[in-house]
């Protein structure tokens, strides 16, 4: 009797501890599983909501339509302004340069011609200015294959020079800023005596020469020019007018004095 008894105290005492034991093993596998569920909803979340980019707009849509138009050009442009200079020159005999602009870049009145006569060939000696263009492509490539077309600018940026023989008679050549090829160079029909004296005034007076000029420009402000001409400061002697457009594609135009490089004014265009 107290033998049974014994026994019947054991197997609930067994019984008891086994129930525990499942008890355990049954909370311990649903905290698991309730982790883990977690962890799979979680890693499900970032899948569908990815994490936030933060972005800066485009830098063309920042630009000014004037600063959109420097890009195009400057980025199709090979030749420099040194380049361009010497090649110009070089098309008229004893000629001096009184301006040279890259055509598109600020024009308020871009010079067009007939078409061109294929006269002359680049000279492609000049060395750079070492004023490197915001698109970093300041050399000239000098490997253009097509001729110039029948209608200039049409394969590209074009830059357009006065030169001036001793009398002051002035010269237009136009060159492509692709290739440094000459387009065309035609003596201007419209001038009469007193222009050409006045340019040869102007001419005598700089006694700094436009690359010069653009120099000291480029020293102020890293850039590329693409404008320089000769111009009378108000009587008060005689100005190179230097443009030069920076990384930003802004224009800052400098009056530099023609005889001693200094700069006597200075202004940024805002567009």
């Amino acid at each position: 009797m107290n033998s049974a008894s014994s026994r019947s105290r054991t197997l609930k005492t067994v019984g008891a501890l086994g129930m525990a034991a499942a008890t355990a093993v049954l909370m311990t596998g649903c905290g698991q599983s309730s982790d883990s569920a977690t962890s799979a909803a979680t890693s499900e979340a970032a899948k569908v909501v990815p994490q936030k980019q933060t972005t800066s707009p485009s830098a063309s849509a920042q630009l000014t339509e004037d600063q959109q138009e420097r890009k195009k050009v400057l980025d199709a442009t090979k030749v420099t302004f040194d380049d361009a200079a010497t090649t110009a020159t070089g098309e008229v005999a004893g000629g001096k340069l009184v301006d040279l602009d890259l055509e598109g870049v600020d024009d308020d009145d871009n010079d067009q011609s007939p078409s061109p006569t294929g006269s002359g060939s680049p000279t492609g000696s000049a060395s750079p200015t070492g004023s490197a263009s915001p698109t970093g492509s300041a050399s000239p490539s000098g490997t253009g294959t097509s001729s110039p077309s029948a209608s200039p600018g049409a394969d590209g940026p074009v830059w357009v020079a006065e030169v001036a023989e001793k009398d002051g008679t002035i010269h237009t050549v136009r060159i492509n800023a692709v290739d440094g090829k000459v387009i065309e160079a035609r003596v201007d029909a419209d001038q009469d005596a007193d222009d050409k004296k006045q340019t040869a005034d102007l001419l005598a007076q700089a006694t700094q020469t436009p690359q010069q000029a653009a120099k000291v420009a480029t020293e102020k402000k890293k850039g590329t020019v693409t404008s320089v001409g000769l111009d009378d400061n108000e009587g008060n002697g005689v100005i190179w007018q230097v443009d030069v457009v920076g990384s930003d594609w802004k224009k800052t135009t400098f009056d530099v004095d023609a005889k001693n490089d200094t700069i006597v004014r200075e202004e940024t265009d805002k567009d």
